[in-house]
């Protein structure tokens, strides 16, 4: 399949109703109650949550295995997933993402299924999620953590799937754009993960201080919860990750800054310590 590039003025939109689509082709495809005998039968997770607050790294890094974007196009045309997921490894990233989306981001379910089995990091599934059935499968393929888009959602949807995600024993990142949506996710009880983007994703312009905003206005709620913040988008170099952690972040989430390099692990280096 092509790749999918932005055409409409709302991005969402357009991603929404095509896993409408996609998602009834799933139901078609597979049994639901076999996935969850076979969910029931696959290994335990690894812990992302602990993992990113015990790393040694400040911020906890979630290095994004990413071949393309709908705003950018192919970003790296030698893409090797397990490839880079190790470079990754080796590198000291604390998680990785792994992209699913094969429309809009050229990933697969493949991909992440394959880097789980050549690496010991927790991995996070980035995928536009809207059913239990792409939780399962995600699970399946090898996931510790799942995305959760808070404005593709509704708020009973939202506390649906999250709850699916604890029960299989993996976090859930839900990701806000907008002080609205930070307390909308906030009246979630089990709420653990919380993942800022920067990028508005419905016109693609990136703003940093969409981070230092937010994090100010609900500091308190979140440091008494104990909730993890990872911000997401437009970060590609340390004096930006010193600028986050001086809000509060916890760990940042970085993908294209690190996959349009050609030395994968030299560019992690680089962006983690400021050595270049």
């Amino acid at each position: 399949m092509l790749l999918k590039l932005i055409q409409s003025p709302n991005f969402l939109e357009d991603i929404f109703s095509y896993k409408q689509e996609e998602v009834e082709l799933l139901q078609q495809h597979y049994d639901l109650k076999d996935l969850q005998n076979r969910v029931k039968k696959t290994s335990p997770c690894h812990n992302f949550q602990q993992a990113l607050q015990q790393s040694e790294r400040q911020p906890s890094l979630i290095a994004e295995v990413k071949k393309a974007s709908p705003s950018r196009g192919v970003i790296r045309s030698d893409f090797d997933p397990v490839a880079i997921a190790q470079a990754y490894q080796r590198a000291g990233a604390t998680c990785l993402s792994v992209l699913t989306d094969t429309r809009f981001f050229r990933g697969s379910f493949e991909n992440l299924h394959r880097i789980r089995q050549a690496v010991d990091l927790p991995l996070l599934c980035k995928e536009f999620i809207i059913d239990p059935i792409q939780v399962y499968l995600a699970r399946l393929a090898g996931a510790d953590a799942v995305l959760l888009i808070a404005s593709m959602l509704s708020e009973e949807k939202l506390g649906e799937l999250l709850c699916l995600i604890q029960e299989l024993g993996m976090e859930a990142l839900v990701e806000v754009h907008n002080l609205a949506e930070l307390d909308l996710v906030l009246s979630l009880p089990s709420l653990r993960l919380i993942g800022i983007n920067n990028r508005n994703l419905a016109t693609f312009t990136v703003n940093l201080t969409t981070t230092q905003t937010l994090l100010a206005s609900r500091r308190d709620i979140l440091q008494d919860r104990g909730i993890t913040t990872i911000s997401e988008s437009g970060l590609g170099d340390r004096s930006q990750l010193d600028r986050v952690v001086s809000w509060g972040v916890d760990a940042v989430l970085v993908g294209e800054a690190l996959m349009k390099q050609a030395d994968i692990e030299s560019a992690v280096q680089c962006l983690m310590t400021g050595h270049c």
